[in-house]
């Protein structure tokens, strides 16, 4: 099962170039899905009006040498390791459901546009970056979800904002199911895996407009923005940060934050 491309030899016999639609359609989907988020929430206009606030209130230049420098560093640490996370296990959680959700989609790009392949590379990929990303967000959602323990909400508040992890799990584990009773010889079951595998998917990439897919598109380009102006001292119109705690004592450090 590991080691076997699902899509090679699907249990609908599917052709190729059908799959490979159906992919080019999802692409089509979030590309369009991101394209309306930004016109709605204008967000990309506010980063624009931000980074020109900043240049005026900036109180030393900054040289084109640094600025790659630290777009580099912030890909590299900010994003690539999840570190604006605090807490461990919601950093662990995120970084597992990243890069599996990373593995996953290549390697259904790869086996879907090259089934004659007998790689067992990218199939083990694709099972295991599907394992990575259904271990993340079980994780998160019955464990560490924020206004569970913040707003005092129960689990099973569901949101349109949730749309993006529930379809992304969703997507996993019905590709797990199907790749498993495809193995086995389960007609049945894996015919109802698959269906739901392509059901999961179009609501994954077709409710892009009205998750929080395009976020993570959004996120490094405000965590770029925000090491330029601490560099170049404009700080978003924030005041330097005091250190308080040790001013006045350690104490706060008596009770962690369970927030997050």
């Amino acid at each position: 099962m590991l080691t076997t491309n699902p899509f090679a030899e699907n249990v609908l016999n599917i052709p190729s170039y059908a799959l490979q639609g159906f992919l080019i359609l999802m692409v089509i989907f979030t590309i369009g899905g991101v394209l309306l988020d930004m016109m709605h929430k204008k967000n990309v206009k506010f980063f624009f009006e931000n980074a020109k606030k900043a240049k005026l209130s900036a109180t030393k230049s900054v040289a084109t040498g640094k600025k790659v420098s630290i777009i580099v560093k912030t890909l590299a640490h900010d994003v690539a390791t999840s570190a604006e996370f605090c807490g461990v296990t919601r950093r662990i959680t995120h970084l597992l459901g990243m890069y599996g959700t990373i593995f996953f989609w290549i390697a259904s790009a790869v086996m879907i546009f090259n089934t004659a392949s007998t790689s067992t590379f990218y199939p083990l990929l694709w099972h295991v970056g599907a394992i990575m990303t259904c271990v993340g967000g079980y994780w998160f959602w019955f464990v560490q979800r924020v206004d569970v323990r913040a707003e005092g909400n129960g689990w099973s508040r569901i949101v349109f904002a949730d749309l993006f992890v529930l379809s992304l799990v969703a997507t996993s584990t019905f590709g797990l199911l199907w790749s498993f009773f495809q193995a086995s010889n389960s007609i049945g079951l894996a015919t109802l895996f698959f269906v739901l595998f392509v059901i999961s998917n179009v609501v994954l990439f077709g409710g892009v407009y009205w998750s929080k897919f395009a976020h993570m598109f959004y996120k490094p380009g405000a965590a770029i923005q925000k090491h330029l102006a601490e560099e170049d001292g404009s700080r978003d119109d924030l005041p330097e940060p005091a250190d308080l705690p040790k001013q006045y004592g350690l104490g706060i450090k008596r009770s962690e934050p369970q927030n997050y």
